[in-house]
């Protein structure tokens, strides 16, 4: 494989460079707030804004920079369709909860219309049929039902035996009017809204924890404190549990995106098919060419072949599908799916309504994000919402919940025994230049990467987070949790919770 990407030490997508995103500084007092917001991401801005709109008071803090994390590394699809899901939520819940989940989103993707017509957003907004397309017989079938379901819940749609590329397919399904659009171009409006009415954001800001009492207050990693009326966790995982037991209710996964220039004009509509290995097919546009993402390759994260061969793998389905005139860039990104799919949006906990969460987006955060902005912003302006109940993070159903929750916690176990009994006879010296290996340092586990200068970088690869082993991830030169999904720079730092606690350095002498 060629690998001919944009490869900076950690893989940025074209969104941040082609807008510019405005900078802001550490928290350096302590504030006093009515919403305290913790999360730069498209949920956290997005609150904000809708909050601010409402006349309160708001502060944003995000431990890194605006839109470094999930946001800012999405396929930006406004849709409803999220894979085939439909007959599936009627099988478990009923035509009522399954239709809510539509409504939903539709009303998600109207949101995002709307606000980019009333503040004249260039953000290459445009509507597009959205498919899921299969060429195994046993999807020939779920793709009927998915459309029989289609049917009851009134979706607009239809069944299609083609598309427009050299793909050879059984059946696709088309769900219509669906949209996508530059997800930084929208959100960099929304927080120029925010900073010119009064409120507040602020970056490198992490949270490590929520004090309770008659107001919650955030604590911050260096001693600073966010009094205010409500706390939202829009971190991605949330910072704070509460005792509500996410990191065992929830899986992380990783997926993956390459975006090339073909000598092919791109058909239109958006696509993903429903086996696996996924692939995920959309245009945009970048100084005025044409931009081919190809995402795809999904796998809980820390877990698996080297990354590498993920972006090598849609390289050569982009290749031999549609021809690769130039390799552009590659990105990868980190979903969270909850036990029965659906987000958890709303009270942390039953006794704890001041706090609210937002998370487990699978896949679809432009969507299920702006759905939790606007259902959180009812929340704390005692607004009616439909959807309170269909999201609660409290919520539990035997099934399928049960045999998920014990799949899930039995593959932790797993990793977490095997990454402390694994052996080998790797030695620093060893480690070539942009490699990372695992090593045995005076009988302790440890992880080295050696960078491009010859720097050796040597980690404790006990995770912070409940002590698994974390592994090399190549393609993003971290070092990934195959337990709960945490990740962690070469030196050692936080990339991605639950962690809050950095790596343990060693000194390579």
């Amino acid at each position: 494989m060629s690998n001919n990407y944009k490869t900076p030490q950690y893989p940025e997508p074209y969104w941040r460079e082609s807008v510019d995103i405005p900078s802001f500084p550490r928290l350096e007092e302590n504030i006093h707030v009515d919403v305290g917001i913790v999360g730069g991401g498209i949920t956290g801005i997005t609150t904000a804004y809708l909050l601010t709109k409402k006349g309160l008071k708001v502060a944003v803090i995000d431990a890194g920079k605006l839109f470094n994390g999930t946001t800012g590394h999405t396929t930006a699809k406004i849709t409803a369709q999220h894979g085939l899901i439909y007959d599936e939520l009627i099988q478990h819940f009923g035509e009522n909860k399954a239709k809510l989940y539509y409504q939903a989103a539709m009303d998600a993707k109207r949101f995002v219309k709307d606000t980019i017509t009333e503040h004249n957003i260039a953000c290459d907004f445009s509507e597009q049929d959205a498919y899921v397309y299969t060429n195994e017989d046993k999807y020939v079938s779920k793709i009927s039902n998915e459309m029989k379901a289609y049917e009851k819940l009134e979706i607009e749609g239809e069944i299609t035996d083609e598309i427009p590329f050299d793909i050879p397919i059984k059946t696709a399904i088309i769900m219509k009017n669906q949209a996508q659009f530059h997800p930084l171009q929208y959100l960099t409006t929304l927080v120029h809204y925010i900073k010119d009415n009064g409120g507040l954001i602020y970056e490198d800001t992490t949270a490590t924890d929520v004090e309770n009492g008659d107001h919650p207050i955030i604590l911050t990693r260096d001693g600073h404190r966010i009094i205010c009326n409500h706390v939202v966790a829009a971190s991605h995982f949330p910072f704070y549990g509460g005792q509500g037991f996410y990191f065992s209710r929830m899986y992380p996964e990783r997926s993956y995106i390459v975006a090339v220039k073909s000598d092919k004009k791109y058909p239109g509509g958006m696509y993903i098919n429903a086996e696996q290995p996924t692939r995920s097919l959309r245009s945009t546009t970048v100084d005025g060419e044409e931009l081919w993402l190809i995402g795809g390759e999904n796998h809980k994260t820390g877990q698996g072949k080297s990354t590498i061969e993920h972006y090598e793998a849609l390289e050569k389905f982009a290749d031999s599908t549609f021809g690769i005139k130039e390799y552009s860039y590659r990105w990868s990104a980190q979903d969270l799916t909850t036990l029965d799919k659906v987000p958890f949006i709303g009270p942390i906990t039953e006794d704890q309504p001041e706090v609210l969460i937002a998370t487990g987006y699978r896949k679809w955060g432009m969507t299920n994000g702006t759905t939790a902005a606007l259902l959180i912003t009812d929340l704390i302006t005692k607004q009616a919402n439909d959807y309170k109940e269909l999201f609660a993070p409290s919520r539990f159903h035997a099934d399928p919940d049960l045999k998920k929750f014990a799949s899930i916690n039995a593959d932790v176990a797993k990793h977490m025994i095997q990454g402390k009994l694994e052996f080998t006879s790797t030695k620093i010296e060893d480690v070539k230049e942009d490699e990372g290996r695992i090593v045995r340092l005076n009988g302790q586990r440890a992880g080295v990467y050696r960078d491009t200068n010859g720097e050796v970088h040597v980690v404790d690869t006990t995770c912070t987070h409940m002590g698994c082993e974390v592994n090399w991830n190549a393609g993003d030169r971290t070092w990934d949790c195959p337990c709960h999904g945490s990740r962690f720079s070469v030196t050692g730092e936080v990339v991605e919770g639950p962690a809050q606690k950095p790596l343990k350095k060693y000194n390579p002498e």
